[in-house]
């Protein structure tokens, strides 16, 4: 059963859009009804396959935006180099169809039965799994405290801004913009370093379980300096996507 259950995440299967809602001026999310879909965990990803009409094929993997139990959905960032997300974030509409196969991934996931304080660390687009995370806390109504670093280049480049500004009840959200900042910003201001983690990591006799995403330059600079500051390597949870992403 267990050997069928992972061939199933294996095969390439054909969902429909649903819906597409733009997150920022280059992010977009994709809600996709794929009724071959055996669910997943808050945290995991799939692979997208886009096929040529010369039969030329390029496959890209994304985290999944969505918590277990939704609809699945990604949500994407335009490379304008890149071969797979101008296509989905431009020209992909509703009711189109996607190959798609997943979820992939039992490491970077979180679930309630974990009740150790909760940090969150995001560079960019890798606010995706967290956010599934979060929705997932809320879902399960699970009372586990959290604390999120989030680092953009400006407000604009905050993706979910709206649903993150809702968020309460136990969800502290620290963001940092390293480009640009809006007239009266009070936050930091600056690319997440040592003191800024300082601030906002949970003590460490807390046993707190962290999870942190984004480029490979900014998570490597996160997870050394949670070591740095007590963490046991086993609970600092890391996801990378190297400089710029997939395309």
């Amino acid at each position: 059963m267990a050997r069928a259950a992972v061939l199933g995440r294996l095969t390439w299967q054909v969902a429909t859009v649903q819906a597409v809602s733009d997150e920022t001026a280059r992010v977009r999310t994709i809600v996709l009804d794929a009724p071959d879909w055996a669910g997943h965990r808050a945290g995991q990803h799939l692979d997208v396959r886009l096929t040529a009409e010369d039969g030329y094929r390029a496959e890209r993997s994304y985290s999944i935006a969505s918590a277990p139990g939704e609809p699945v959905a990604i949500t994407v960032e335009r490379l304008d180099d890149g071969e797979v997300s101008p296509y989905l974030t431009d020209e992909l509409r509703v009711s189109d169809g996607l190959e798609l196969r997943g979820p992939v991934g039992g490491y970077f996931v979180w679930s309630p039965q974990d009740e150790s304080p909760l940090l969150l660390v995001a560079g960019g687009s890798g606010i995706v799994p967290l956010r599934a995370m979060l929705r997932h806390r809320r879902q399960s109504r699970s009372a586990v405290p959290v604390r999120m670093l989030y680092s953009s280049r400006s407000l604009d480049d905050v993706i979910y801004r709206a649903e993150l500004d809702e968020l309460s009840d136990g969800v502290e959200i620290v963001h940092t913009l390293t480009r640009t900042q809006p007239p009266g910003w009070d936050g930091p201001a600056r690319r997440v370093d040592a003191a800024l983690i300082d601030q906002v990591a949970w003590p460490v006799d807390e046993d707190p379980l962290a999870f942190v995403c984004g480029p490979t330059s900014f998570v490597e600079t996160v997870a050394t300096g949670l070591v740095e500051l007590g963490y046991p390597q086993e609970r600092v949870k890391t996801e990378r996507f190297g400089p710029t992403g997939g395309g």
